[in-house]
């Protein structure tokens, strides 16, 4: 005899929690409706939205009965219990963080953090994957407002190919992604877009790319006066313009002659082991600091066909090419220390991997910080992250870097930190940094990031509850045999002293879990706080499954009661999954 069982997954709806219960029964003054002048004073006692108005909440409840009861005219013009929870558990009608650009866009494009991607063009690992348009133009879609482009010649050596130099990795025409990115832009944000070029071309075909460039952009391209900046530009000036930002052709050439004779007196070939470099621990920080300007110098990539000519001639057939470049790339010469003095007849952009970032913030932590004060820092993964993997971008955060670049095709944590960076100030790709960062003291020191720093504030997170599983995945997607067992995990990515995670206890059996827990948060740098929230579902015999997770700017969350949505591994966001949160500052 065979028998067969079918499980039924009932999903319960759950009941409004405590908190949101006494809410409805205070503000209600123990009614069972809440009208609409009832529901503006709980906005702006409850939810600190002091600038919310009567009409305010008359339309929010308008909506709401619109959408619950599906009725044009309803004769009750307030809320249940039921829809007052339903509308603080709505991810569009009561978000964690606010959509509109709120920062001063008038300051200088050093004073803000800045939205950056790595090999832009990449479709998966850094090896063997395909270069395409479309992962810049999902890039620009999500906000992201630096692309980097390496540019080769192609095999006829007659036109331009962007690919990973030195790999697998199958070309794509550079024409196609200009045109790609003048396409999509400023679909997500008017802000400018730059777009760093890791140059490997001769001078005949950096005058065909100066003509590529102009023709495509036209008077989107921002194209400054003067040879040298002596302070860049701000994003609202910049509005709907193209940046162009990479070495001077002399510079380029320079360094390109100054590694074919190290190469010719130690006459070495490069080994398949060289072209990703050594590992930090093998080299010294002045060594490290010839390697530090790009992707390019990092794996020690020759351009074999610009070999022929003399820096000086080469130098004068490509003006128009050198004209474009309106933020101007170097190497730091005499060391790192060098490099990171600030020049005051000009600005500049400096590029260090993440571990010559971390050698330089041991070493020289404030200077670092006073050169991004001014100049424009750009970190890149290190060239052994075949896998496009990512790493810890509170380290450049914290020392004032603007373009910490990040393999956007990627995965992992660390990306989650990343989008939720840029979640901030409406998600325009640029976030004003903390004034800390920019002011210099009277006795002339800098934010020193390694200081002791007392708390500034603390927040408080409650974790009421959870929902849309049921609707997001399938009923045996978590378990094949009972409803899944859900637990959160809640903590602080910031600067090393306000770090720490902490979970709540597993929901057993429950498609909408109730945890009802609260933790705090001291915080000894607010500004750079990054509030993680992870949802996982335990399982006793393999690795807990990832349920959901979010990142969010501790500097822009709503205080009060919200709807937290929640995102998948990529960061795209689920359709229905959310968490029901409650915020507060003391």
């Amino acid at each position: 005899m065979c028998v067969c069982f079918t499980r039924k997954f009932k999903v319960t709806e759950a009941a409004p929690p405590p908190d949101v219960k006494d809410a409805f029964n205070r503000y209600a003054e123990g009614g069972p409706h809440m009208t609409a002048e009832q529901l503006h004073r709980f906005l702006v006692d409850v939810q600190g939205q002091g600038f919310a108005t009567k009409g305010d909440a008359e339309g929010i409840v308008q909506q709401l009965l619109q959408k619950r009861h599906h009725m044009a005219k309803f004769r009750r013009h307030a809320l249940t219990l039921d829809d007052f929870h339903h509308y603080l558990f709505s991810a569009d009608l009561n978000p964690p963080i606010g959509d509109q650009v709120h920062h001063d866009m008038t300051a200088p494009l050093s004073d803000y953090f800045i939205y950056t991607g790595h090999n832009s063009y990449l479709t998966g690992n850094q090896l063997s994957s395909d270069c395409s348009d479309v992962p810049i133009i999902k890039a620009l879609k999500r906000g992201v407002r630096v692309v980097e482009l390496d540019i080769w010649p192609n095999s006829t050596k007659d036109d331009v190919h962007v690919l990973h130099g030195r790999t697998l990795t199958t070309p794509v025409e550079l024409i196609k992604c200009l045109k790609s990115i003048k396409e999509h832009a400023f679909s997500a944000s008017p802000y400018p877009v730059v777009i760093t070029l890791e140059d490997h071309l001769t001078p005949d075909l950096q005058a065909k790319v100066a003509q590529m460039v102009t023709q495509t952009f036209g008077n989107m391209l921002f194209c400054p006066d003067s040879e040298c900046l002596k302070e860049l530009p701000t994003p609202e000036k910049l509005k709907y313009r193209i940046i162009i930002s990479t070495k001077p052709p002399k510079e380029y050439l320079e360094a390109e002659s100054t590694k074919r004779k190290m190469n010719n007196s130690h006459n070495v070939k490069e080994s398949d082991d060289d072209v990703w470099g050594k590992e930090p621990a093998e080299l010294t920080v002045d060594q490290e600091d010839d390697k530090t300007d790009s992707d390019a110098s990092e794996n020690n990539q020759d351009n074999e066909e610009t070999d022929a000519c003399e820096p000086e001639v080469r130098l004068s057939r490509a003006p128009a090419y050198k004209h474009l470049i309106a933020i101007h790339a170097g190497k730091p010469k005499g060391g790192l220390k060098e490099g990171l003095k600030v020049e005051p007849d000009k600005v500049r952009r400096l590029s260090l991997s993440e571990q010559a970032l971390e050698k330089a913030t041991m070493s020289y932590g404030t200077d670092v910080v006073r050169f991004t004060q001014k100049n424009i820092l750009r970190i890149y993964p290190k060239g052994t992250r075949f896998n496009s993997s990512n790493y810890k971008p509170l380290i450049g955060w914290m020392h004032g870097a603007q373009m910490v670049a990040f393999n956007m095709q990627g995965y992992g944590r660390y990306l989650w930190l990343m989008h939720g960076m840029f979640r901030s100030n409406g998600g325009c790709g640029y976030v004003k940094k903390p004034d800390f960062l920019m002011n210099v003291n009277p006795n002339g020191s800098v934010f020193n990031p390694k200081a002791d720093l007392p708390v500034k504030k603390t927040l408080k997170v409650k974790v009421y509850m959870g929902d849309g599983w049921h609707l997001d995945f399938k009923q045996t997607h978590f378990d094949l045999y009972s409803p899944p067992d859900f637990y959160t995990r809640v903590g602080i990515a910031g600067v090393p002293a306000d770090e720490i995670m902490k979970k709540t206890k597993k929901k057993e059996d429950d498609w909408t879990p109730v945890w009802d827990e609260e933790f705090a948060f001291p915080l000894r740098v607010p500004e750079l706080a990054l509030l993680r929230v992870e949802v996982h579902e335990y399982d006793m015999s393999e690795r807990d499954d990832f349920a959901g997770q979010t990142c969010l700017p501790v500097s822009e969350l709503k205080p009060g009661i919200r709807a937290v949505p929640l995102f998948n591994r990529k960061g795209e966001k689920f359709n229905s999954v959310r968490l029901l949160m409650r915020f507060e500052f003391i």
